[in-house]
């Protein structure tokens, strides 16, 4: 259950639906939102941890993994915060008194899914990108140390139910679920936009909300070669998640 002064934290994957969940966190419109605070410094804060990084990558001065978390506190002081940000971002970060701040969940995505996805955008993406292993890493750390694992979501079941699944999100973080906020107008945004002016995020700016969708399969067989592998190498980082999802008849 969320508890006063904590910030609502979605610990995810990339390619995950992971921002389309953000969104309908902000319609929800009782929070303070951060689209991927430290991610946005992995990638392109002033000294980037991008393990792609090039000479002529985005460097952003000023920004650092402090001046992210500290802004991330100024707003909970004020009320209600949820972050969404993936865990492999969080390396500088990682301590209990870190994580102590946060009510924690998780959401997951078959492997072969993300992965297929990401090698649309960046076939040469690398391991560390993905976020697997050290989601679930985040995971076994808060259950060994809470004696309980904290809320799993899978993509597919959110996809497959929507209001179903967001409710018992809902339920288990400790919030009121608000039906409305999986509706929006398409359009854009650029809330959630700081990687290459907001690419990843076209399938959510012609969306008008969750919209229960059949779940569907990737056929390994025929990916290429660096698909396949990344996939099976994570998969069992996933089905260790997958084991302790929240389930809805």
């Amino acid at each position: 259950m969320t508890e006063p002064g904590k910030i609502l934290a979605l610990w995810a994957v990339p390619r995950s639906t992971s921002t389309a969940f953000e969104w309908m966190m902000r319609m929800r419109g009782d929070m303070t939102c951060f689209h991927e605070p430290f991610g946005e410094v992995w990638y392109q804060g002033e000294s980037p941890d991008w393990p792609r990084l090039q000479a002529d990558s985005v460097r952003t001065p000023g920004l650092t993994y402090e001046s992210a978390w500290a802004n991330v506190r100024e707003a909970a002081r004020s009320g209600p915060v949820f972050i969404k940000d993936f865990p492999h971002y969080l390396d500088t970060l990682w301590s209990d008194s870190f994580f102590d701040r946060f009510t924690h969940s998780f959401l997951i995505r078959d492997p072969a899914k993300t992965v297929t996805s990401m090698y649309k955008h960046w076939p040469d993406f690398h391991m560390k990108e993905t976020g697997f292993v050290e989601q679930r890493a985040l995971f076994d750390h808060l259950t060994a140390q809470h004696g309980r694992p904290p809320p799993v979501i899978d993509s597919d079941d959110l996809l497959e139910n929507p209001p179903g699944v967001v409710a018992a999100w809902c339920e288990a973080v400790g919030i009121d679920f608000i039906p409305e906020a999986m509706r929006w107008t398409p359009g854009e945004r650029q809330e959630v936009s700081w990687w290459d002016g907001g690419s990843f995020h076209e399938n959510l700016r012609n969306s008008c909300g969750f919209e229960p969708r059949l779940r569907t399969l990737i056929d390994l067989a025929t990916a290429p070669r660096r698909v396949r592998e990344f996939s099976e190498f994570l998969r069992p980082h996933y089905e260790h998640l997958f084991a302790h999802r929240i389930q809805v008849s």
